[in-house]
């Protein structure tokens, strides 16, 4: 059966109502048999998922009625899939144990089906002999796919359409359509020819935010938050802006916005926003074990929206290196709030508190901190943030303790465009911190810079590889290493830097007198890793690594150095917030480790 004879098949409304007016019909289904002579693989498989009878077949489906139905639906359904790959004479056959589907009528439905056959004469591949489109807006992106003497595939006009579409709203004219296309076969020549009509409109602003669903979020706070750009020209990014704003609060499930049907005074255009707030409080914990560092346990408490406007509150606690190589446990417990469009809409101003100890080689570190500061996000994937920060720090050694003070003004500025944090297969992530800092006590001023990249590379069939890599790198310029406080200073060793060696195993010696020298953090370093990570199914995933790490007693890299490595293979366990990481890690070279190191925790390693 061509094509073209059967465009009048109307009876499919009738065969997918009669399973609902006929039941208990004896049924079976033995095989399902397509073919398609001198098709390419890509047609035949698009045939294949186009065809409503191989998924029943695959589904076990073997009542008659439905089986009937879905062979009568399969003539459209071959046709779309014979015309998305550019085929426009072809024919098609579908017989149920010999009789052809479409003579067969609903009413007079088998009692058994044993064999159903498809059989599909793609016929010649078609070419476009003109690709056209008026009226054409400037900044029009096109589908290469449409062109002249390319394949006619009926994709590429539908895709063409929406370009042509989408480049006047770009530019204003939010109410552009397609007001007409003009698509002629020339069977002989085996082409086809397209034009598309469009109608791109008056050139719109933007009218009123009409909002709705907020419940506890004042309007005001919303309207800030979102930066509608009232009476600016209409443009579709600006609303993409608007809803990406809202859901970075965290405040809200939903954040709808819908384009009136028609325009108002002025060719202006009023759009509907509509909210679903997410519950206001949410807590949260985690774990994660290795076998130098011991166990960390952290929990939090949030709200996400402590006054009304987007206020987001919350408290962390952590408890770290239980049952490690350390003599105590560590301690971190802080609280921060942050209130977004403070003081302008793309801005987040926020305050923190925090204490925390740890053991770090032969020193114990108290530190207490209070924090101000603004962070800007510069479009989809650049930010920055800058503050004031004060922090107290006592740090005790066999040779007695050390009390720094220390006002700093931290600077960052990060890139991220992976597609996934928790689990990228591609983007970049880059982040550099500089912090100019006044030294009191034992504290003397200086700088503190870091620079932190991150680079991702899927391959292979469905993103099935990844190729990860990071580079490390900082210094502290000013002040010597005694008058450095610790948290200015670098180690290396464990899951963050260098796996394979013990946790911050690798520092450098200071000298607390004639005779005594303890084991500290140097005042430079640099570290770089290299993932190879493999999807074994969905959800479990294979990883091998090298990692290195170098640390400098003085600031770029002068004075004594030194380095390790280290080198392993993983698993991962993909759920739904990121995946279970188990690695099992030895060292390649370095003074610091022996024997192996395992590291459990959520998310890829980096």
């Amino acid at each position: 059966m061509t094509l073209a004879g059967w465009k009048g098949i109307r009876a499919g409304a009738v065969a997918l109502l009669a399973p609902l007016l006929f039941s208990g019909v004896a049924s079976a289904l033995d095989r399902v048999v397509l073919t398609a002579p001198g098709a390419e693989k890509t047609l035949l498989d698009r045939l294949r998922a186009a065809s409503l009878i191989v998924a029943a077949e695959r589904d076990g489906t073997t009542d008659s009625q439905t089986i009937l139905a879905a062979a009568r639906a399969d003539y459209a359904r071959l046709i779309g899939a014979l015309y998305a790959g550019g085929y426009y004479s072809g024919v098609i056959t579908i017989r149920i144990d010999g009789r052809e589907a479409a003579e067969i009528a609903p009413l007079d439905t088998p009692e058994t089906i044993g064999v159903v056959e498809i059989a599909v004469t793609p016929g010649p591949l078609f070419h476009f002999s003109r690709a056209r489109m008026k009226p054409y807006a400037r900044g029009t992106k096109l589908p290469p796919a449409y062109g002249d003497t390319k394949p006619a595939y009926s994709t590429a006009i539908v895709d063409a359409a929406d370009a042509g579409v989408q480049g006047w709203r770009a530019i204003g004219h939010a109410k552009a359509r397609v007001t007409g296309q003009s698509i002629v076969a020339d069977h002989a020549a085996a082409t086809i020819g397209s034009e598309i009509l469009l109608e791109p409109g008056p050139e719109v602003r933007f009218g009123a935010l009409n909002v709705s669903g907020y419940e506890r979020m004042r309007l005001q706070r919303i309207l800030k938050i979102a930066g509608y750009p009232t009476g600016e020209v209409f443009d579709p990014a600006k609303l993409d802006k608007v809803a990406t704003r809202l859901r970075r609060t965290g405040v809200f499930r939903t954040v709808a916005l819908t384009e009136a049907e028609a325009l108002g005074p002025g060719n202006t255009l009023d759009v509907d926003l509509v909210l679903d707030e997410e519950k206001l409080r949410r807590f949260g914990f985690g774990a994660e074990v290795a076998s130098s560092e011991g166990l960390n346990l952290s929990g939090y408490w949030l709200h996400r929206n402590l006054f009304g406007g987007a206020e987001r509150f919350r408290a962390d606690a952590a408890v770290t290196q239980i049952g490690g190589q350390g003599t105590e446990i560590g301690y971190d417990v802080g609280v921060r709030i942050d209130r977004p469009a403070t003081p302008v809409t793309d801005a987040t101003a926020f305050a923190g508190l925090r204490a925390s100890r740890e053991e770090v080689l032969d020193q114990t570190v108290e530190r207490q901190e209070l924090t101000f500061g603004l962070t800007r996000q510069f479009g989809d994937h650049f930010s920055a943030e800058a503050g004031i920060r004060y922090f107290a720090e006592s740090v005790s050694d066999a040779g007695g303790t050390t009390d720094y003070r220390v006002l700093a003004l931290p600077v960052s500025l990060t890139w991220d465009s992976r597609d996934n944090p928790a689990d990228a297969h591609r983007g970049l992530y880059l982040d550099a911190d500089l912090t100019p800092f006044s030294g009191f006590a034992a504290a003397r001023s200086g700088g503190y810079v870091k620079a932190d990249a991150r680079a991702y590379r899927a391959f292979g069939a469905d993103d099935r590889f990844v190729l990860a890599g990071r580079l490390q790198l900082g210094t502290v310029i000013g002040p010597d290493l005694p008058h450095t406080p610790t948290e200015f200073r670098f180690w290396s060793g464990g899951g963050g830097t260098v796996r394979g060696q013990p946790y911050q195993s690798l520092g450098v010696p200071l000298a607390r007198s004639a005779i005594l020298s303890v084991q500290t953090g140097g005042l430079s370093f640099a570290g770089a890793s290299a993932e190879f990570r493999a999807a074994i199914t969905d959800t479990i995933g294979a990883v091998a690594f090298y990692d290195v790490g170098l640390i400098s007693i003085d600031e770029f890299f002068g004075g004594t150095s030194q380095w390790h490595s280290g080198a392993g293979l993983g698993l991962r366990y993909n759920t739904g917030i990121g995946p279970i990481r188990l690695d099992v890690a030895m060292p390649v070279a370095g003074p610091t480790g022996d024997g192996v190191q395992i590291y459990v925790g959520i998310g890829q390693a980096f």
